[in-house]
């Protein structure tokens, strides 16, 4: 064990007559501590929630929309521009859909609009999305109904709170491209009756509670399509290129009147939000670890006022300044290491317990998930660590040179 190291230790260790210095000692740590687990709660729930966030939307929307330019937001001819798509080199699946505004009415006469959509799980393909998926599991069916109507899939919440179940018969009216009745001159929307074929949970309460699926055909009926669809649902190979993807594919159809929308540009407002709300609370939290760095140099300077006669007699005996400030910068180490791996640890610990039990619930109606998610990314506590360590030992530097800078006979003669 070298001198300076066994000097330092016998410093912070709790000694007859010193125990205040122990516990300011401690209070540092704990400060660092308190810091450094905060910093990583914060950081594995807003990482978690961006995945958890990303994986929904994905698990619901395809890669790229791809559709034309118009008022009437129709696309013709999409058979044959369905195989040139799934030709273009990136694109995993491609397949028609229809996207419309309805209203739904049960047989209570309850109305509320809803977001109608129309698929079809049979095109050849990996699954557009997670919906599609469970069609062909058959986890859901959008198979023939007992009262000949057309299936509906209905959104848990959306469905709860029109308090339908399956095989309960509901109005479907378009409030898309409603044409006006020239006898009575009001509007008159498109009537359609649908069964209640099931419900799904994406366990994003925004599309639990709005979504409605259907078949490709009875969607087309009900907005008045015909033979055309509302657009292309796109699955490429990486979907965090998706956006440069969507432009290689706009381009290879040779541009307008076809437009491309990804998900990312169309989330990109909700991820922005999240990020500055991440860097914001990482700041503030950061600051945490500010505080407790004062707490290290309060720590030394107490140190150092308690043992100018120790550090005047050890120079007297040979001790170099170099070594005296080396033995309170270990101190300062010391503490930092251990209010950051302590805090690291308590943090993972936290974590791991929310997300193992879930104690933790949020209204889903305005944070779009129900829970807290947490996701473990390991270079984002690496920098915590680095940082937390990195601000204790700039916290040492002062008091450590003050500490060098003492003159033997004068700090033999402190009282």
């Amino acid at each position: 064990m070298s001198l300076t190291w066994y000097i330092a230790r016998r410093y912070l260790s709790s000694r007859k007559g010193t125990r205040f210095l122990s516990l300011i000692t401690l209070i540092a740590v704990g400060g660092v501590f308190v810091g450094v687990m905060a910093l990583i709660v914060m950081t594995t729930v807003m990482s978690g929630l961006q995945r958890d966030l990303r994986d929904k939307i994905l698990g619901t929307n395809p890669h790229i929309w791809l559709t034309t330019y118009g008022d009437n937001l129709r696309l013709e001819g999409w058979q044959g521009l369905t195989q040139r798509v799934r030709k273009i080199d990136g694109v995993v699946a491609a397949a028609p859909f229809v996207n419309t505004q309805v209203g739904l009415v049960n047989q209570a006469g309850y109305a509320e609009g809803a977001v109608l959509r129309g698929v079809d799980p049979n095109v050849p393909g990996e699954p557009i999305t997670q919906i599609v998926e469970q069609l062909r599991e058959g986890k859901l069916s959008l198979g023939p109904t007992q009262s000949g109507y057309p299936p509906i899939l209905m959104g848990d919440a959306l469905a709860d709170r029109f308090g339908v179940f399956p095989g309960d018969i509901v109005t479907v009216m378009s409030i898309q491209d409603v044409r006006i009745n020239p006898v009575t001159g009001f509007p008159d929307p498109v009537r359609r009756r649908f069964e209640v074929a099931g419900r799904f949970s994406t366990g994003m309460w925004e599309y639990d509670n709005s979504f409605v699926y259907t078949t490709l055909e009875a969607a087309q009926d009900v907005s008045g399509l015909g033979d055309a669809v509302s657009g292309l649902e796109i699955r490429v190979e990486d979907a965090m290129a998706s956006d440069a993807m969507g432009e290689r594919i706009r381009a290879a159809l040779g541009g307008f009147p076809y437009r491309t929308e990804d998900w990312k540009t169309m989330n990109s407002s909700l991820f922005d939000a999240l990020k500055l709300e991440k860097m914001a609370m990482g700041v503030i939290l950061l600051l945490i670890v500010v505080v407790a760095a004062f707490n290290i140099v309060s720590t030394l300077v107490m140190v150092v006022t308690d043992k100018t006669r120790e550090i005047g007699i050890l120079k007297s005996m040979g001790l170099r300044s170099s070594q005296v400030q080396r033995i309170f910068m270990l101190q300062g180490v010391v503490i930092g290491t251990m209010g950051s791996l302590c805090g690291a640890a308590a943090g993972l610990f936290l974590t791991w317990l929310l997300d193992r039990y879930q104690f933790i619930r949020i209204p889903g109606d305005v944070y779009f998930v129900d829970r807290l998610p947490v996701a473990f990314d390991w270079m984002d506590i690496s920098v915590i660590l680095i940082l937390s360590m990195l601000i204790s030992f700039v916290a040492t530097i002062y008091p450590a040179r003050q500490a060098a800078r003492l003159y033997p006979i004068d700090a033999i003669r402190d009282e």
